[in-house]
């Protein structure tokens, strides 16, 4: 059985969503071929709501955050498939961005390959969307594709001029309480969270902002960018090294100790936090900031396309959450070769 797996599937030096591969018999599932018109989430309608995205969250108001200088690139997502053996039972899915306020989305066409049985869109928390497909049998040598090409429209975000009046919120509904307690890697009930905690809580702060603020330059002072295998946020902050998933990971722990909610923002090859606050009249704001590299809290100065927000996702092929929605191809082979996909995410010239 050919079998490869990656346990770290972003981020610098690693390649950004990597592929499980599984070949294995794909379960019983319910398809049909669907062209883009069928389909209620993927559109090939420029400038509609309801290509590969939709918008996600809703609870954020963006009036208090100014979305600046938008850029536009077009990007190319989806999976090809050109084995050297024969493929039966492909069953394959691969992420694809989603409308934030910061970003819209909109597909400009899409390459669906007649040996494509069927695809689907499904939407998973926090607004994730994968497109999974089917091909009943690839023969060896036969190119098979299926893809988006996308418009990507991406805003700078800039610091709000008054922050004295956010306030960490007193009753997070729902859709926020799943921004709390702990996710893959992010150990927020460890003791070594929770001591450091109750040494930020005991700091004084003018405000809310301010005291988030405190966790943000504890973080940035306790951890050393050091590039490394993955590990949880308890571990980074106890060696005092870690990479932009660390660091990220120890401020969203620190944060959710805090009762701040707090996520992970995955855009290509990096990732930083967002916090949410709440204004005086209840309004209620996801906030940026970038907890390694250039100083930058609570404004966001990138170009990247937003991939995925968040850090604890349920994913049909996984029985455990993941804190990354990655690719995943699964198939039966007539060989030994390996099927070899290709995933694709690149910038369209």
């Amino acid at each position: 059985m050919y079998s490869k797996k990656s346990a770290r599937p972003i981020v610098n030096r690693r390649t950004l969503l990597s592929t499980a591969l599984w070949c294995a018999g794909v379960g019983a599932l319910r398809w049909s071929r669907q062209s883009v018109a069928d389909d209620t989430v993927v559109s090939g309608s420029p400038g509609t709501e309801e290509e590969p995205s939709g918008s996600s969250d809703g609870t954020a108001d963006a009036s208090r955050i100014t979305y600046d200088s938008p850029q536009t690139n077009t990007w190319r997502i989806g999976m090809v498939l050109d084995p050297p053996v024969t493929c039966t039972d492909v069953f394959a899915t691969f992420p694809v961005p989603t409308n934030w306020p910061e970003q819209k989305v909109t597909v400009v066409s899409q390459t669906i390959d007649p040996l494509v049985a069927g695809w689907e869109v499904r939407e998973l928390a926090s607004g994730v969307k994968q497109v999974a497909c089917r091909m009943p049998r690839v023969p060896a040598g036969t190119r098979a594709e299926i893809s988006f090409t996308m418009q990507i429209e991406r805003s700078r975000m800039l610091a709000p001029e008054r922050t004295d009046d956010l306030v960490i919120p007193l009753r997070p509904d729902r859709e926020l309480r799943a921004y709390f307690g702990n996710s893959p890697n992010i150990d927020a009930t460890n003791s070594i969270i929770r001591a450091a905690s109750r040494e930020l809580a005991a700091m004084e702060a003018e405000n809310d902002w301010q005291r988030v603020e405190q966790i943000y330059d504890y973080v940035r002072e306790k951890v050393e960018y050091v590039e490394g295998d993955l590990k949880n946020a308890s571990v980074a902050l106890r060696d005092g090294k870690g990479d932009c998933e660390e660091m990220t990971s120890l401020f969203v722990a620190l944060c959710r100790n805090a009762k701040v909610p707090s996520r992970m923002v995955w855009i290509p090859g990096h990732c930083y936090p967002e916090f949410y606050l709440e204004d005086g009249e209840g309004n209620g704001h996801w906030f940026p900031c970038q907890a390694a590299g250039t100083r930058q809290f609570g404004q966001m100065d990138e170009y990247r396309p937003v991939l995925q927000k968040g850090d604890r996702f349920k994913v049909p092929e996984k029985r455990t959450p993941v804190r990354y929605v990655a690719e995943f191809f699964k198939c039966e082979r007539k060989g030994k070769s390996n099927p070899n996909p290709e995933f694709i995410r690149q910038v369209v010239p």
